[in-house]
């Protein structure tokens, strides 16, 4: 049976995913996924898209405890040091800051002029068609994703799935095996190969999502994400692979796809998947 085989969340942009058994699914996505970002000196948001600047997020661990009661719902952020604290809060920014070397702060108001910077890896085949004149190898501030009614940090759809299928002829063609919180998908399915395009994922009881794009892929598979190494070579092996067609926007070098949200509801690891 066709089943979820992981649930991933990631309560501040480019931090550390937390591996959930089950999780609540609305029209934004997974309660609590990227509500909060870091804010820079230039007013940019963090990314690991710019790992000369941000790599280090990766490493710190964030944790979403919804509302209860009387209690509003809360991120706690922790840096590998131990240091930490409540997104908002002081401890927060300063452990975050402290952790990355520079004075930064978190935050879940977009600014008005909502960037972040981009590292356009020098790898053939890794700049996608829509970007023929970016720099390989170069740095470039470029127009980050929002949710302003969800109020969410995405980058394109609610929700980035990857396939186990996927994953296997990945690591195949890779030649080793290749961990999936490599490509930051807040569900992992145990499907044979990738639903195209305008396809439904009916996930349990009631979550149903529809495919939109496959996901252009930037440097961060290739980077260090806790006790995954960095890999560069992976980045030859996608471009190799996986150059592919997006509707609507032209070539690039993409894994997994984007979907939107039909239905929503409650989604555990194991629940049954089917695709129509």
């Amino acid at each position: 049976m066709n089943r979820v085989a992981g649930i991933r969340r990631y309560p501040l942009k480019s931090a550390a995913a937390e591996h959930l058994d089950e999780a609540e699914i609305g029209k934004h996505g997974l309660d609590g996924d990227r509500t909060w970002a870091c804010l820079d000196a230039d007013d940019t948001i963090g990314s690991a898209k710019q790992p000369r600047l941000w790599a280090g997020l990766l490493d710190i661990a964030a944790a979403y405890e919804p509302a209860r009661g009387d209690a509003s719902e809360r991120v706690v952020v922790t840096a590998p040091n131990g240091a930490g604290g409540d997104a908002g809060e002081p401890e927060a920014d300063a452990a975050v800051s402290d952790w990355l070397g520079r004075p930064v702060r978190l935050t879940r108001t977009a600014p008005q002029q909502l960037r972040r910077h981009h590292w356009w890896p020098d790898e053939p085949g890794m700049i996608p068609e829509w970007a023929a004149d970016a720099e390989p190898g170069g740095d470039a501030l470029v127009a980050a994703g929002h949710d302003a009614a969800g109020g969410r940090f995405f980058d394109f759809g609610a929700l980035h799935l990857v396939t186990t299928g996927a994953i296997r002829r990945l690591s195949a063609e890779h030649g080793t095996d290749v961990d999936p919180i490599r490509f930051r998908p807040n569900l992992v399915l145990d499907l044979p190969d990738d639903p195209e395009p305008g396809r439904r994922i009916a996930i349990g009881d009631a979550v149903v999502l529809e495919v939109l794009v496959p996901t252009p892929r930037c440097v961060i598979p290739s980077i260090a994400h806790g006790p995954n190494p960095k890999d560069p070579g992976l980045l030859k092996t996608l471009a190799r692979h996986h150059r592919v067609d997006v509707p609507g926007f032209g070539r690039a070098t993409c894994f997994g796809f984007y979907a939107d949200v039909v239905s929503g509801g409650t989604v555990r690891t194991g629940d049954p998947v089917a695709t129509g």
